[in-house]
């Protein structure tokens, strides 16, 4: 008998599974959700039909209420729809704990893109020496976000947790019981919540899962690459970006930033005081038993019976551990070896600090705060030049000339004191969790090197003789990227900052933004401009004799950088640095990729994989031909005036604003941060983030900022005859390829029957048909050049995933465009004012569901 396929695995694993506990949840007697159950399946198949035939949302949900719905009054159709909305955000959970539970079955865990066939491939190659000198020089880091792209609460995620156990193990009465408490588990946070709340979730994540997987990880490089001898340096780190991250958020105080580094203390000496009570039950010889039980003494009493105080240090505890190791070596027939070589790896992975604090602000906030000091130190004569109106070098220069002090309570200001105050808390994380507790501050938006330079400044006027923090420039926008090798000439030549550098170690890491870059330039020229911009860091950084270390912000949707992630690391070649991959994983990502220990483990292992296939077994593939270069370069350039023409279109912000749900995402509740970076009510593209933007063109299916303009760039070469290079490239190319397979998924995520009806729309029809044309030609010449039938033929259980979860969320989707329709004929005065608040609160709560059932999209 031939092994299942894995859309047959897909098929019998979560699609049977999900349409039989479904039908036990719809049979379970709530009184809140009432006949919930037996009229959603009636509406969902009106929709699915409905929308087959052109019908409008609003039209689909009138016929539904004619056929099924005679009785009810405007009242009880409104409850109606609520109710509707809970269960389809019930629906998704239920499906997302059963693929979580057939995560091992779907997925081969010693497969492909996994440490063992690395090991594997580097033994039959005869590579295993060059593999263990490329290990002990390279690290990944994920980075761990609050950004809002999840709306799960603590409790329901418990739910999940439970539920995917009890579906592994099959048993039914859990499964019941839990889907009832699901039934009843509230899924909206009455109050939006602080940072400090965002990072004691994320931490149930570090606490749970990477804890675990990665020190799991750790340990079997150390058995099967290096023959049981311990590594000498972390294959991982971890960043955190709670309560450090100030970009656009109010509400960081240097409190709460305080606050979340002395949790993510408490906790990783938690994990140990587990581990270490677990040690004691099995190290039970003489000479030993007593040093553990001193281990879990002080650690009990720094983690149970503290307010800060630590009564062990870390490099007594690893002391501690090498002289128990030795002795169960010499004496004791290395009886549980393992157990202490994961604890010591774990120790080495995470320290006192378990993640790094990363400190983040906005260079706008910046210049605002540099303003105020040079203004201070003016008027108090410690500084004499006429700082504002030099040039960007006289500046560079009259910043070398400053040798005063200053402090935060100088300032009446607030974000001058607040970001005087953040450069503070780092050196007392520093002093309480160690130096990985909190060394890098990230300038988003960095536009120069005065930026990077003028905060080097802020470190010295504090007092910091020689900080020991990584300052990282952020380049997003299109023409940030193409200037970012400029900018960093200006450092690696300025006296100043190649003296800091050289304190650290000659390492510069550079952090480069998806998200901003594509919603400034689309999708094509975002990724090729990151490319080229890494291309010509590597080179500037290589002949200066710098390391340079890039960090992605990179989102779920392909749209923010995300998709196939190993794949586009692996395709990276040796033109660009490759010693360490740093990603930020962040909202549905960090559930979907990372949730569970299979899921992170594989994950994990993944973009380790992608590092070595990089760095060993592809290092002398050939790079990127010039014609291939230049044939890139063209295709991102037609995409861009594509887009650029569409952003320009003056429908494109309205459009935004009356047909998207891009206002309601401040209405949510699921993040502390605003979801822009100013305070105005007029609409302002360049204060927009980029997680509404991308998430309003998701929540109309339409995904725009995924494969607006490679449409028409790959028409335009068709055009003109030279189809045959675009194919060879895509052929010839991982990365060319990569890209567009991801562009694929932004499509198959795309469904514009939902919004059809806004072709016929006297104001917005004409761009609503703009965007239908771009996303038909695109589509068609992905699938010409693909040679597939479908999209995503390539990956048939992801196809089959995103199929399920589109067809869980239609009824949803399609209320959410009815009410959109109520509102719009409510504001030009064709529908009863009262209802306004209403209809405006359903789309809102209809906002929820279809993130999470996007877990996929990462």
């Amino acid at each position: 008998m031939y092994p299942a396929t894995r859309t047959e695995r897909f098929y019998e694993n979560v699609q049977l599974k999900y349409q039989l506990f479904n039908s036990i949840f719809i049979t379970l007697p709530f009184r809140a959700i009432d006949n919930t159950g037996a009229l959603l399946p009636l509406f969902s198949e009106l929709c699915d039909e409905g929308f087959k035939h052109g019908k409008s949302p609003e039209e689909i949900f009138n016929e539904f209420s004619d056929k099924y719905l005679q009785e009810f009054d405007e009242e009880k159709k409104i409850g109606l729809m609520f109710r509707f909305i809970q269960y389809v955000e019930r629906q998704v959970v239920l499906f997302d704990a059963i693929e979580d539970a057939a995560f091992s079955t779907l997925h081969n865990l010693e497969g492909s893109g996994t440490l063992r066939e690395a090991r594997e491939k580097a033994e039959t190659h005869g590579s295993m020496p060059e593999l263990r000198e490329f290990l002990e020089d390279f690290s990944i880091r994920p980075v761990l976000t609050a950004h809002p792209t999840q709306f799960y609460p603590g409790s329901v995620l418990g739910i999940i947790t439970d539920l995917t156990d009890a579906i592994k193990k099959n048993n039914l009465t859990e499964i019941q019981t839990l889907l009832a408490q699901l039934g009843k588990t509230p899924f909206i946070k009455k109050e939006k919540p602080t940072p400090f709340d965002e990072a004691v979730s994320l931490l149930w994540y570090l606490e749970n899962v990477f804890y675990k997987a990665a020190g799991d990880i750790s340990t079997y490089i150390q058995d099967a690459v290096y023959q049981g001898e311990l590594l000498s340096d972390p294959v991982m780190s971890f960043g955190f970006w709670p309560g450090g991250d100030r970009d656009g958020n109010p509400f960081v105080t240097t409190e709460i930033t305080l606050n979340v580094a002395d949790r993510l203390r408490t906790t990783i000496l938690k994990c140990y005081y587990n581990d270490i009570r677990n040690l004691k039950r099995h190290l039970t010889f003489n000479s030993v038993h007593d040093m553990v039980g001193l281990l879990e003494d002080k650690l009990y009493r720094s983690v149970f019976y503290s307010k800060g105080d630590i009564f062990i240090t870390k490099e007594e505890l690893k002391e501690a551990l090498l002289e128990i190791r030795a002795i169960i070596i010499e004496k004791h027939q290395s009886l549980y070896l393992d157990e202490v070589d994961n604890l010591i790896n774990k120790l080495n992975l995470f320290g006192f600090h378990f993640a790094t604090l990363d400190i983040r602000q906005n260079s706008k906030i910046h210049n605002a705060v540099f303003a105020d000091i040079i203004k201070y130190l003016q008027e108090h004569h410690e500084f004499d030049a006429d700082y504002n109106d030099l040039d960007e070098i006289g500046k560079i220069k009259a910043l070398g000339t400053i040798k005063t002090t200053i402090s935060p309570e100088l300032f009446d200001d607030e974000d001058t004191r607040k970001t005087l105050e953040s450069i503070l808390a780092i050196k007392i994380i520093q002093e309480r969790n160690g130096e990985k507790g909190s060394n890098r501050y990230i300038i988003s938006n960095n536009e120069s090197a005065l930026n990077v330079l003028e905060l080097l400044t802020m470190f010295s006027l504090l007092g910091y003789k020689n900080p020991q923090v990584d300052i990282m420039p952020l380049f997003e926008t299109v023409d940030d990227l193409e200037d970012a090798g400029h900018v960093m000439q200006l450092l690696y030549e300025n006296d100043r900052y190649a003296a800091h550098l050289k304190n650290r170690g000659n390492k510069q890491s550079i952090m480069l933004g998806f998200s901003d870059g594509t919603k400034d330039g689309g999708y094509l020229m975002a990724n090729w401009g990151i490319f080229k911009a890494k291309e010509s860091l590597t080179q500037m950084a290589r002949s200066h004799d710098v390391k340079v270390v890039f960090f992605d912000g990179r989102g779920g949707p392909p749209a923010r950088g995300g998709g196939k992630t190993h794949k586009f690391y692996a395709s990276l070649g040796n033109t660009i640095e490759n010693k360490e991959i740093q990603i930020t994983i962040q909202g549905q990502t960090i559930s979907s990729n990372f949730g569970t220990l299979d899921s992170c483990r594989f994950n994990l292992e993944n973009l380790l994989s992608a590092g070595i296939t990089n760095g060993v077994f592809k290092k002398d593939d050939k790079e990127f031909t010039q014609d291939q270069k230049a044939m890139l370069d063209e295709l991102a350039k037609l995409g861009y005036e594509k887009y650029m023409a569409f952003k320009g279109h003056p429908k494109f912000l309205p459009y935004l604003d009356q047909m998207s749900t891009l206002n309601y995402y401040a209405k949510t509740n699921i993040g502390s941060r605003p979801s822009k970076r100013n305070s105005g009510t007029e609409l302002d593209f360049s204060a927009l983030r980029a997680i509404p933007f991308v998430g309003s063109w998701s929540q109309l299916k339409q995904n725009v900022p995924g494969f607006f303009g490679v449409g028409h760039a790959l028409g335009q070469f068709e055009k003109e005859g030279r189809w045959e290079e675009v194919q060879s490239l895509y052929h010839e190319s991982l990365f060319f390829r990569t890209l567009l397979e991801n562009s694929m998924m932004s499509l198959s995520k795309s469904f514009f029957p939902l919004t059809a009806y806004m072709k016929n729309d006297s104001e917005f029809g004409e761009f609503w048909t703009i965007i239908h044309e771009e996303y038909k030609e695109t589509r068609r010449l992905l699938l010409k050049l693909s040679g597939y039938k479908e999209l995503m033929e390539n990956y048939p259980d992801g196809w089959a995933s995103i199929k399920v979860r589109e067809n869980i969320v239609l009824p949803l989707l399609t209320i959410q465009q009815y009410a959109l329709t109520k509102i719009r004929q409510i504001k030009s005065g064709k529908g009863d004012e009262g209802m306004l608040e209403t209809y405006e609160k359903i789309v809102t709560r209809s906002l929820f569901g279809n993130i999470n059932a996007s877990r996929n999209s990462a």
